[in-house]
């Protein structure tokens, strides 16, 4: 037994039933052949991964770094959140003990450490550890309790000011990227999903590559458009690689995700996948790479979500299982089937094939039905003929 057959079933409809294939585990008629010898370290490198991501690493040149800090909200923003823990806890850290040296330096420069009777600055700040008891007390505005502010030195009085205005401001800076990461559009981004596969099946005689879209959530978007695009990366023979770009024409472009929707792209003349059949195509291997950009209304956040189709995730001659249906007074949704397909009949030849063919087939019955005219033309001559000549005969006889 194959071990992709226990991904398929039959539907336990009573009146027909039905092949049902998990998609999610199986790769049964999926375009294109392996090669041989291919193993699994030697794939072809995915432009986009189905999570959404780019395998590409960038080598940044010296001064580059230079960018990300004049941007530096957006780069704070993407950073993991350790990473964003570590620089919270250090902003304050190095705030208190650069605040508690300055404390340090004016009780030096006041002579509070020498003479204890003096009137201090800050009463009992004698050391290092008070001076940044001190300055923690004051950012954090937890009230003084042992170390009190005095009214006898202006820079002091100055320097505390200073301080809470940098508190004030790495508290609004820290708190504005902490919510901003936590409403981060990629968290909602994996909530709407794309089909493990596309599939190739008749539609309105025609040849149509789909995909699925669906809002796991179950939160009414306000507005999506879905975008498709071919890319061909080519390798020259001096080892340059370039990648074109290809814009496919689908139908049903702007959604509002409901329910699942499926998006339709024609395999008509014009297209970049015409050529597409079971083996693949002719013209060499693709990826497609597909988006959604929608709205939220929860947060009215602009979100975009995104996956790749490879030939090894095209199902050619299935359909995507209904999942939607009408209930007593809603429309009920059955997610178990989003990545769920069925056998279609479908022309194992491309789109092109089959418009070939259809061209050729007209043409053969043109030239029949004017070789059929033709015999019968002729023979209409030659029955002329032997009349005219009975009647030469007979005049003759006469």
């Amino acid at each position: 037994m194959n071990a992709t057959a226990a991904f398929v079933k039959m539907s336990p409809g009573m009146d027909q039933q039905q092949c049902i294939i998990d998609t999610h585990h199986s790769t049964i008629n999926a375009v294109g052949k392996e090669e041989p010898g291919q193993g699994e370290g030697q794939k072809r490198l995915q432009y986009m991964l189905k999570d959404g991501s780019c395998p590409v690493v960038f080598r940044q040149s010296p001064g580059e770094w230079s960018l990300f800090l004049v941007d530096i909200f957006t780069t704070l923003v993407e950073i993991r959140w350790r990473a964003m823990f570590l620089i919270f806890c250090l902003s304050y850290i190095l705030s208190w003990l650069f605040f508690s040296l300055l404390y340090l330096l004016i009780a030096y420069i006041h002579k509070d450490l020498e003479d204890p009777d003096t009137d201090p600055c800050v009463q009992n700040v004698r050391s290092f550890t008070s001076a940044f008891l001190f300055s923690m007390e004051t950012q954090a505005t937890i009230g003084y309790g042992f170390h009190v502010m005095t009214e006898n030195c202006l820079v002091a009085i100055a320097v505390v000011t200073m301080q809470d205005l940098t508190s004030c401001f790495i508290n609004t800076v820290i708190i504005g990227i902490t919510v901003a990461k936590m409403a981060c559009a990629r968290k909602r981004a994996q909530t709407v999903g794309f089909s493990s596969c596309a599939v190739v099946h008749p539609r309105n005689n025609a040849l149509c590559l789909e995909w699925r879209i669906g809002d796991f959530r179950g939160n009414h978007i306000l507005e999506g458009t879905a975008r498709a695009q071919v890319i061909c990366p080519v390798t020259h023979p001096s080892g340059v690689i370039s990648v074109t770009y290809q814009d496919l024409d689908i139908e049903n472009r702007n959604l509002i995700l409901v329910t699942p929707a499926s998006v339709v792209h024609k395999l008509e003349p014009g297209s970049p996948l015409y050529s597409l059949g079971p083996e693949g195509m002719t013209q060499g291997d693709f990826e497609l790479v597909v988006s959604f950009t929608y709205t939220g209304d929860s947060t009215g956040i602009l979100h975009q979500t995104r996956t790749s189709y490879t030939l090894g995730d095209i199902r050619w001659g299935q359909r995507f299982q209904d999942m939607v249906w009408l209930g007593r007074r809603r429309y009920k949704v059955d997610y178990a089937r989003f990545n769920q397909t069925t056998w279609e009949q479908t022309p194992m030849v491309s789109a092109e094939e089959i418009d070939r063919r259809r061209s050729v087939a007209p043409t053969a019955v043109s030239v029949i039905r004017s070789q059929q005219l033709f015999s019968r033309s002729s023979r209409t001559f030659l029955r002329s003929l032997t009349d005219v000549a009975e009647e030469v005969i007979q005049e003759a006889s006469l």
